[in-house]
């Protein structure tokens, strides 16, 4: 688990679920043609374990964690964070982290709540094509 939490491949984890969240893994992997960018679901023993190690709810899929370092971050953060590292202009995005955190996840979290009811659900998580399944932790 070190291992990963210290690897050179920062760690996003994302409701496996949920539509929003399967299309926003779609997002970064076609903006991260280098494969900076690893996931898991954060419903798989290793979100959980990895959730766990960073002390956050396990109980609960409403946040979007990157883990860079072995730092965690959550929400709007993490999302801002990974933008930094996409290509063409994404990255611009990143001054928005200028705002306060309360602000920013006040959006973050009305998207959080409705995100089942506006984009959908599914029964399982997102199963990873051949050409990108080494970038998902299992």
């Amino acid at each position: 688990m070190e291992e990963l939490l210290q690897g050179e491949h920062p760690i996003v984890l994302v409701d496996g679920v949920c539509h929003f969240c399967q299309g926003a893994t779609k997002f970064i992997i076609k903006r991260d043609p280098k494969g900076i960018f690893h996931f898991a679901s954060i419903q798989s023993e290793v979100g959980q374990k990895l959730m766990q190690k960073g002390g956050l709810r396990t109980d609960t899929m409403d946040t979007f964690v990157l883990i860079e370092k072995g730092q965690f971050y959550t929400r709007s953060t993490a999302a801002l964070r990974i933008a930094r590292r996409l290509r063409y202009a994404w990255p611009l995005l990143y001054a928005f982290i200028v705002v306060p955190k309360v602000l920013r996840n006040s959006v973050y979290n009305l998207i959080a709540r409705n995100r089942y009811r506006w984009f959908g659900k599914s029964d399982q998580c997102m199963l990873p094509t051949p050409e990108i399944r080494e970038r998902f932790i299992e």
